[in-house]
């Protein structure tokens, strides 16, 4: 990340509350080589499997409690987090997926199409990505993990059918999620009010959700 004190305050906010905050910068994120950003090129899930290499290397070296681990992010973050809890409970415990990209047929495709190419020709890298699919969602038999839903109802980025299809597929599968509509807001929540109370809802979600409370 970049040396700026800003990036840093709600990560420390949340470290002010006695959790221990593990921020990874993985492949496909910008600012450190060409190689690095394209890396994810036809398949995102990628990046999930750097947030885990770096838990488990600090772990290594700090007395981290891998029985209770959570994991929060809004939009492309957002996606991460919903992956990380449908694909990989047995390493994340918990999730709070903001304003999620779920399907990235809906997203745009300026975007989506640089990595994962036309959905007409490459729909496997699509479904790989997607967490509304059949690859999307982990087994029946594997762990049910919380997972928080937090979108606004006024975003024009990340529209809201993104969680309306993802919440469908869990009530599908039988799988425990929360959505959180938010009235007025577009894909960021510049309202300060309702940013701090947001905050303060989301570690009461994680505290109920890691035993902590």
């Amino acid at each position: 990340m970049v040396a700026a004190h800003n990036a840093h305050l709600t990560s420390q906010w949340f470290a002010d509350q006695g959790f221990a905050v593990l921020v990874a910068d993985g492949r496909g994120t910008p600012g450190r080589s060409p190689a690095w950003e394209k890396a994810v090129h036809r398949d995102f899930t990628v990046s999930l499997d750097d947030q885990i290499d770096a838990l488990q290397d600090l772990a290594k070296s700090h007395p981290l409690d891998l029985s209770r681990v959570a994991i929060r992010g809004w939009s492309y973050g957002g996606w991460l987090a919903g992956l990380a809890v449908l694909r990989r409970p047995d390493v994340f415990h918990a999730g709070i997926a903001g304003a999620p990209v779920t399907d990235w047929r809906l997203y745009d495709t300026h975007y989506t199409e640089r990595y994962l190419g036309d959905p007409a020709k490459d729909p496997e890298s699509y479904a790989k990505s997607s967490l509304v699919t059949e690859d999307g969602l982990s087994s029946p038999a594997d762990p049910q993990r919380p997972l928080m839903v937090v979108h606004g109802l006024a975003d024009d980025n990340v529209v809201v059918a993104h969680t309306l299809r993802l919440s469908s597929a869990l009530l599908a599968a039988g799988r425990p999620h929360e959505v959180l509509p938010l009235s007025g807001v577009t894909h960021m929540t510049p309202q300060e009010q309702v940013a701090e109370n947001l905050l303060l809802l989301q570690v009461d979600f994680l505290k109920r959700s890691l035993g902590l409370a």
